[in-house]
């Protein structure tokens, strides 16, 4: 069994990566009858471009049919994935929604699988568990003030309709900064964020542990 972390922030050890990592370590120590593989990707290390509308992969008879023909350093990825057992996507949000990095992912990853039909079929190789892992400045209210949830979840849906209901969690109010002092950013008080991360980001990691364990136990 195979579980995929996706990394759709520029950071490698912070506030999305962290709690990715915790889903790959619940997937790791998750009660299975197999060995359970585990691999972060960062998207943010890989020279690509989003969806380039080729179509290569809507041609009928076309040796691209039903995958993106793109050749590039998302193309292996895209393979990698084709056969994972799971995979979680992760961003921090800017502007109100995914990083722009993520979203070209998703363009390569999720296109080539839609069919042009009636019923928009699905040519996914299979379905598989997934979650989405949101980081974020903003509180829960604010987020719902902005609209966000309502841009997070055209992506949620798509994915659902290739693999199956994503599960999701949101991380609000994270810290941006080591040293709120080096920054102009009075918009935010570093002494709440302190006070407010020390009690919730432990939670957040537990709960992003627990989407990686479900993973494992409802795949078996």
């Amino acid at each position: 069994m195979k579980i995929f972390a996706i990394n759709g922030g520029p950071r490698k050890k912070h506030n999305t990566a962290q709690l990715l990592q915790a889903a790959l370590d619940g997937a790791a120590a998750a009660p299975c009858g197999e060995p359970v593989e585990t691999e972060m990707i960062h998207l943010y290390d890989l020279a690509y471009n989003g969806c380039v509308s080729c179509f290569a992969c809507k041609k009928i008879g076309g040796k691209s049919y039903g995958h993106c023909a793109a050749k590039d350093d998302l193309a292996p990825v895209l393979e990698k994935l084709s056969q994972a057992d799971g995979v979680i996507f992760g961003s921090p949000i800017y502007f109100g929604n995914i990083t722009g990095k993520l979203r070209s992912f998703f363009e390569r990853l999720m296109f080539a699988y839609f069919v042009y039909d009636a019923n928009y079929s699905s040519l996914a190789p299979k379905r598989m568990p997934t979650g989405f892992i949101y980081t974020m400045n903003v509180t829960a209210a604010e987020m719902q003030q902005h609209g966000y949830r309502q841009n997070l979840q055209g992506m949620e849906m798509f994915a659902g309709r290739l693999f199956g209901e994503p599960q999701v969690l949101h991380a609000f109010n994270t810290y941006q900064f080591e040293d709120y002092s080096k920054y102009k950013c009075e918009r935010f008080s570093e002494s709440e964020k302190a006070v407010y991360r020390a009690a919730q980001f432990p939670k957040d990691m537990e709960a992003a542990r627990l989407m990686g364990e479900s993973m494992v136990t409802a795949g078996r």
